[in-house]
């Protein structure tokens, strides 16, 4: 909730409730004022919240942050920028974002049509990451790459068929590690724009992993080149 109060695109803050004897130890910026905290008893907290959710005493109803644009994420061309295809499921796409931020990835290009809300089960697996990395929604993911590339950036696919291993691909530039939802992979227009496409070796015999599974280990070595 703190990352949330801090976030500044996160423009529409409705109510701030705490349980009777909570606190919390951090000031609003001076242009960013806060709801008054209302206090109500723990019981009545849980009902604000949707079924299934967890508070520790105090809560923030809020709308979702704002998307950010490319040009939020992308300049100057540095570090790591990771884009999802056709990943839709929000679990997965809520712990990719807690990876990104442990990784220190500058953003993360969804796909607007189909990616679903940053609240609900999305947020809860991202564990405070809706907040922490910022979220681009493209109508054309194609479209972005090049944009992407324009500005400096070096795009790297993830496909099982690929000839080249990650750890071989990756280098120290600006990277936009590509990952497609798991099944269907990377469609073909979408691969066609990365720079390089590349697989994760799998010596066990899997043919694939869960998609944040692979965006974990794909941050990994891409943060390790770029050391």
């Amino acid at each position: 909730m703190r990352a949330a109060l801090a976030n500044p695109r996160r423009e529409a803050l409705h109510r701030l409730v705490l349980a009777p004897g909570r606190a919390l130890d951090l000031d609003p910026a001076p242009d960013r004022p806060w709801p008054k905290a209302e206090t109500l008893e723990t019981a009545e907290i849980s009902r604000l919240l949707p079924p299934g959710a967890v508070h520790q005493g105090y809560a923030l109803l809020a709308a979702p942050p704002e998307p950010a644009t490319l040009e939020d994420i992308a300049g100057p061309a540095a570090g790591l920028i990771l884009m999802l295809d056709q990943v839709t499921d929000p679990q997965n796409i809520g712990t990719i974002l807690r990876t990104a931020a442990a990784f220190g990835v500058r953003g993360v290009v969804l796909q607007d049509r189909r990616a679903p809300a940053l609240s609900g089960a999305l947020a809860k697996a991202a564990a405070g990451a809706v907040d922490a990395v910022a979220v681009v929604r493209a109508v054309n993911l194609s479209r972005a790459l090049e944009q992407l590339s324009q500005m400096g950036w070096r795009s790297v696919g993830l496909a099982g068929g690929a000839g080249e291993d990650l750890d071989r691909v990756l280098d120290a530039s600006p990277t936009v590690l590509v990952l497609g939802s798991e099944g269907e992979g990377l469609r073909r227009l979408v691969s066609e724009h990365c720079d390089a496409l590349a697989r994760i070796p799998m010596p066990g015999g899997f043919e694939s992993l869960n998609v944040a599974a692979a965006a974990a280990v794909a941050l990994y070595e891409a943060a390790r080149k770029a050391r």
